[in-house]
C-alpha cells in the first residue's frame, strides 16, 4: 500500500497530464457540431477531383438560403393585410348622430317635411360612409390596392379605395347633399358629421402576421428529386451554381442520414481519434522540445486552456450563424502564446488548433490556409508587447492579410467581383478590434496563471520601483553593480537572440540579498574598515552566499515572479568563494570545499547563463590595474572559460558559438567602460 501510495506521489505530474489530455479531448468532441462528415471536399469554380458522382440514393434537391429569402420576400411583397371591421363604433356613431343631429335641427327654423327630409339624407350619408368603414390613419404603413375586411367573424376581399378616410368624409357630405339638391344645409351637416364621425375600420396585426407566418411555411425547402444512380457530377466538370446545388443537397443529405443512432457513437469515436492525435501532437512537441514547460503543470494548462477556449468560441459562433466564423479573433492564440512562451510553440500550437477547428467551419480547406497565414503573420510581427503601437501595427496588418486572402478566394470561386460580399470585410476590421482585447487578457492571465510578459518587466525594471529603491538607499555599490550588469547582460542577450528584457530585469534584481548585510560586500565599503577581518573566512563565506538565499526570500515576500528569481538562484550557480576558500586553505588544508560552495542550481536558460557571465566578468573588472584592450580580453576569457571548465553552463540552451558572441560583448563594453580619457592640464 505504502509503495503504491509512494509510485502515485511520484508521478503525480504524469497523472495530472494524462487527466487534463482526456478532459481536453472530451470537452472539444463535446463542442463539436453532431453530424457526420461528407467524405468529398468540393469548392465552387474549382474541379471536381474525384471519379464520377453517382446518386447514392433518392434524394431532394434543397433550395439555397438566397432562393428562399427571395420567394419569402415575394410573398412579403403580395400579402393581403387584414383589416378589422368594427360594428360597435358605426353603432355608437349612429346613435350620437342622431341625438346631436335632432338637437340641431330642433335649433333651426325648419319645418318638420324639411326636417324628416334631411334627416333621411344624414341616415344616407352615415350608411354609404360605414358601408365598408372608415380606416383609420395608415401614416407611416403602404396601404395596399386589396385587402380582407373582417366583419362579424368573416373575412371578404375589397378594394382599398372603397373604403373612406377621414380626410374624405367631408368631399362625400358635399357631393351627396349637392346630388339630393340640399346643399344650403351643407353647414348644419358639416357641423355634425365633423363631431360624430370616427373611423371603425384597424389593422389587424396579429392575424396578418399569423396568416402571413402560414403562408411562409408553406414554402418548399426543397425542388424536384435526384433519383439514386443519377449522374451528378464527372470527374474534371466544374463545380458551378447547377451542380454546386445538387452536390451542397446530397452532402446535408448524406449527414443527416448518416448520423444516427446506430452511427453516432462510431462518428464520435472517430472524432475522439483525430482530435486526440492532434493533441498528442502538442504533447509530443512540450517533451522533446520545450522540456522546461512540459515539467511545468501550470503552463501546460495554461495552453491546454487557450486551445479549448479557442475551439469552443467558434464552435459556438458555428451553431449561431457560420457567416460570423471570421468574427473569432483566432490570432490572439499565437499573440499570447508568443508572448509567454516564444515564437516556435506559439505557431505549432496555432497550427493545431486550426486543424481541430477545420472539423467544424465551413469551407474548411479556405478557413485553414487564411488562419495559418494570419498565424504566421502574428508571429512575424507582434513583437515588444510593451510598446503600445506594436499591437496596434500587428493587428492592422493581420487584418489585411484577412481581407487580402478573402478578396483573393471570391476570384477564384466567382471569377468576378459582381458578388463581393463587403459585409464580411467588417468582419474582419471587427476581428482586428477583438484581437487589441489581447493586452488586458494577458493582464489577466499573468494574475490567474502566475505568467510574466514583457509589459510585466519593463514595470520591474523601473529603478524607482520600492524594491530598487530601497537597493539603491542600503546598498548603493550593490545597485550600481547591478546597473552595470543590467547593461552588459542586455547587450549580449540582444547579441545571441535571447530575451533581453528578461535578462536586464533579471541583472537588476540579482543582487537584492545583499541589502541584508551591505557593508559585507566590498562594492558598499566606504572606508578602509572590513568586517570580514574580525571573523573566520568560513563565516565569511556564509554571509557572502546566504545573500542567494536572502535574495530568494526577499523577492518571493515582494511578489516577484518565478521567472526573475530565477536569476537570484543561478548567478553564482555551484560555484565557490575562491577568496575566502583560500584562506581557509591556508589555515586547514583539509577544509571542505562544500561550505564555501554556492547551492546552486547552475543556470538552465540562455539568459540566466548570460548573467552569469556578465555578473562575474563586471565584480571582477573592478579589479583591473591597468584595463587596455589586451588586459580585458585576456580576463573575460579567464573567467568565462573558468565558468565553462566547472560544467556551470551545462543545462543551459547555449551554444559555444552563442558564448562566444557573449564573450565578444562583454569585452567591447568593459573597454567602452574603461576607455583612456585625455589628461587635462590644470
Amino acid at each position: 500500500m505504502e509503495d503504491s501510495l509512494d509510485k502515485l506521489y511520484k508521478n503525480q505530474g504524469l497523472i495530472y497530464k494524462y487527466i487534463l489530455y482526456f478532459v481536453t479531448v472530451g470537452c472539444i468532441v463535446f463542442f463539436f457540431p453532431r453530424g457526420g462528415k461528407f467524405k468529398y471536399e468540393f469548392q465552387k469554380g474549382k474541379p471536381w477531383q474525384y471519379e464520377n458522382l453517382y446518386a447514392p440514393f433518392d434524394f431532394s434537391i434543397r433550395k439555397g438560403e438566397e432562393e428562399i429569402s427571395r420567394e419569402q420576400q415575394s410573398l412579403r411583397e403580395k400579402q393581403i393585410p387584414y383589416y378589422t371591421y368594427d360594428t360597435a363604433v358605426v353603432a355608437e356613431v349612429s346613435q350620437n348622430f342622431r341625438e346631436d343631429f335632432q338637437v340641431l335641427l330642433d335649433s333651426q327654423q325648419l319645418t318638420e317635411r324639411q326636417k324628416r327630409r334631411l334627416s333621411r339624407i344624414g341616415e344616407d350619408i352615415l350608411l354609404e360612409l360605414y358601408r365598408n368603414g372608415i380606416l383609420q390613419n395608415t401614416s407611416g404603413r403602404e396601404v395596399p390596392e386589396f385587402l380582407y375586411l373582417v366583419r362579424n367573424n368573416e373575412a371578404s376581399r375589397v378594394r382599398t379605395d372603397a373604403l373612406y378616410s377621414l380626410s374624405e368624409v367631408d368631399s362625400l357630405v358635399r357631393d351627396i347633399l349637392k346630388s339630393r339638391r340640399a346643399g344650403d344645409y351643407y353647414s348644419i351637416f358639416q357641423d355634425v358629421f365633423f363631431n360624430a364621425v370616427r373611423p371603425n375600420v384597424t389593422y389587424d396585426a396579429e392575424l396578418s402576421e399569423k396568416e402571413l407566418a402560414d403562408e411562409l411555411s408553406k414554402i418548399s425547402t426543397t425542388r424536384g428529386n435526384v433519383d439514386e444512380g443519377k449522374l451528378i457530377i464527372a470527374r474534371g466538370e466544374v463545380v458551378e451554381a447547377e451542380n454546386l446545388n445538387i452536390l451542397n443537397s446530397l452532402k446535408a443529405e448524406f449527414e443527416s442520414e448518416l448520423w444516427s443512432a446506430n452511427n453516432q457513437y462510431l462518428i464520435l469515436f472517430g472524432y475522439t481519434i483525430l482530435v486526440a492525435l492532434v493533441l498528442m501532437m502538442l504533447f509530443l512537441f512540450l517533451k522533446k522540445y520545450r522540456p522546461a514547460i512540459y515539467r511545468n503543470n501550470i503552463k501546460v494548462t495554461f495552453i491546454f486552456f487557450n486551445v479549448l477556449l479557442m475551439v469552443f468560441l467558434t464552435t459556438l459562433v458555428v451553431k449561431y450563424d457560420e457567416a460570423y466564423v471570421f468574427v473569432v479573433p483566432l490570432c490572439i492564440l499565437p499573440l499570447i502564446l508568443k508572448t509567454f512562451f516564444d515564437a516556435r510553440l506559439g505557431l505549432f500550437v496555432h497550427v493545431l488548433t486550426v486543424l481541430i477547428l477545420g472539423f467544424v467551419v465551413p469551407n474548411s480547406f479556405e478557413y485553414i490556409f487564411l488562419q495559418i497565414i494570419a498565424g504566421i503573420v502574428t508571429i512575424l510581427t507582434v513583437s515588444e508587447l510593451y510598446k503600445r503601437a506594436n499591437l496596434f501595427i500587428s493587428v492592422g496588418q493581420i487584418t489585411l492579410i484577412y481581407i487580402v486572402g478573402y478578396f483573393a478566394f471570391h476570384i477564384i470561386h466567382e471569377g468576378n467581383l459582381d458578388d463581393m460580399n463587403f459585409f464580411t470585410f467588417g468582419f474582419f476590421l471587427l476581428n482586428g478590434m477583438i484581437t487589441l482585447f489581447a493586452q488586458p487578457l494577458i493582464y489577466i492571465y499573468e494574475k490567474i496563471f502566475g505568467m510574466v510578459s514583457d509589459v510585466s518587466l519593463l514595470e520591474l525594471s523601473d529603478t524607482n520601483s520600492r524594491l530598487l529603491k530601497e537597493l539603491s538607499n542600503k546598498a548603493p555599490g550593490t545597485f550600481h553593480h547591478s546597473l552595470q550588469v543590467a547593461n552588459l547582460a542586455e547587450a549580449a542577450a540582444n547579441a545571441v537572440g535571447a530575451n533581453a528584457m528578461l535578462t536586464r530585469v533579471g541583472a537588476l534584481y540579482h543582487d537584492i540579498g545583499k541589502m541584508n548585510n551591505p557593508t559585507y560586500f566590498t562594492e558598499n565599503q566606504v572606508t578602509n574598515v572590513n568586517p570580514h577581518d574580525d571573523i573566520e573566512p568560513r563565516e565569511s563565506a556564509e554571509i557572502i552566499i546566504n545573500h542567494v538565499i536572502e535574495g530568494i526570500e526577499m523577492a518571493q515576500r515582494n511578489n516577484i515572479p518565478d521567472r526573475v528569481i530565477d536569476f537570484i538562484r543561478t548567478h553564482h550557480g555551484t560555484t565557490r568563494v575562491y577568496y575566502f576558500y583560500k584562506k581557509e586553505m591556508e589555515r586547514n588544508p583539509e577544509t571542505d570545499e562544500v561550505a564555501f560552495t554556492y547551492p546552486g542550481p547552475i543556470p538552465f536558460s540562455k539568459e540566466t547563463a548570460i548573467l552569469m557571465m556578465a555578473d562575474s566578468v563586471e565584480a571582477a573588472s573592478k579589479s583591473l590595474v591597468n584595463p587596455t584592450y589586451p588586459v580585458i580580453e585576456e580576463f573575460v576569457e579567464k573567467i568565462v572559460n573558468g565558468q565553462m571548465k566547472s560544467n556551470q553552463f551545462l543545462n543551459a540552451n547555449i551554444t559555444f558559438k552563442e558564448i562566444e558572441m557573449v564573450k565578444k560583448v562583454l569585452k567591447q563594453k568593459l573597454t567602452n567602460i574603461y576607455h583612456l580619457r585625455v589628461e587635462y592640464p590644470e
